[in-house]
């Protein structure tokens, strides 16, 4: 038998969208799959139910909701220790049929890996830009300033990369759907579990980047989005935390003591952007 690919799912009063996901496993690979289940509901809403009619699968409660990234490494150390391979995921993903066999495929081709994604698709069948390069102050500015006014512009362009539908190497990959080595993910400690919410992902890049590890796009597997089910409970507090985690990675990269303005400016910056982006 095929060792067994781990699955983490971290939920938040998830139980519409979950069903849609468990169904979707059973033709996503040939390898044995183990289902760990986060939940960082406040309370059961129905989520224990459907983990206990999937084979197998083990239910986490973490009731003190305490964050996306935390919560995956909750449910990475609850995994059994032969697990090699474990996927973090979304509860409204759909999985489209062989797509763990395309990414353990690409996984051989790239013995270095990190971690490798998939194609993500919205519902609406376009593809959403999944495979991104890592920010730079330069490129995080303008894609920050410009993106809602002008969409294709130059720095939203080098950042999101997604002109090429190819294989290939990244600095980061969209959490929603990610394919991890385990070992090399708990090597760095995994998640850093200052993020709430949001850049977790492109601040895991980052690191396995600098442990040796790459990241990689594997297109030849594929998964819809079907969208925000967590963050539409809450969708202003989720600006803030997409703000305040986008200072927090931008202040980690550039944290000498000699940049304190830069991090002053950004700063402002950010605050500024969520106001208008709260309305």
């Amino acid at each position: 038998m095929s060792a067994a690919v781990g699955v983490v799912v971290v939920t938040y009063r998830s139980a519409p969208v979950l069903p849609a996901l468990l169904a979707s496993l059973a033709d996503a690979g040939s390898n044995p799959i183990e289902l760990v289940v986060v939940d960082n509901s406040p309370e059961d809403d129905g989520v224990e139910a459907l983990v206990a009619a999937f084979p197998g699968a083990r239910l986490v409660p973490s009731r003190d909701n305490p964050g996306y990234g935390t919560a995956a490494n909750r449910g990475i150390r609850a995994l059994s220790p032969e697990v090699r391979w474990a996927v973090i995921a979304n509860p409204d993903v759909v999985v489209a049929p062989h797509a763990l066999d395309a990414l353990l495929a690409g996984a051989e081709r790239h013995p270095d890996a990190g971690s490798l994604g998939p194609l993500i698709r919205d519902p609406d069948g376009t593809v959403y830009p999944s495979g991104r390069n890592l920010p730079s102050l330069r490129t995080g500015v303008g894609h920050a300033a410009f993106v809602r006014v002008w969409p294709r512009n130059p720095w939203t362009r080098r950042y999101r990369n997604d002109r090429e539908l190819r294989e290939r190497g990244v600095g980061w990959l969209s959490g929603a759907f990610l394919l991890v080595n385990r070992a090399a993910f708990e090597r760095i400690g995994g998640f850093d579990e200052d993020y709430f919410m949001y850049f977790e992902d492109v601040d895991l890049g980052r690191r396995l980047t600098k442990a040796g590890h790459g990241n990689y796009y594997i297109p030849a597997a594929e998964v819809t989005h079907t969208g925000a089910e967590s963050t539409r409970h809450a969708p202003r507090a989720m600006i803030v935390a997409h703000h305040r985690s986008a200072y927090r990675y931008l202040a980690s990269k550039y944290h000498g003591w000699y940049l304190w303005p830069l991090r002053v400016v950004l700063r402002i910056g950010l605050a500024f952007r969520a106001r208008v982006a709260r309305g």
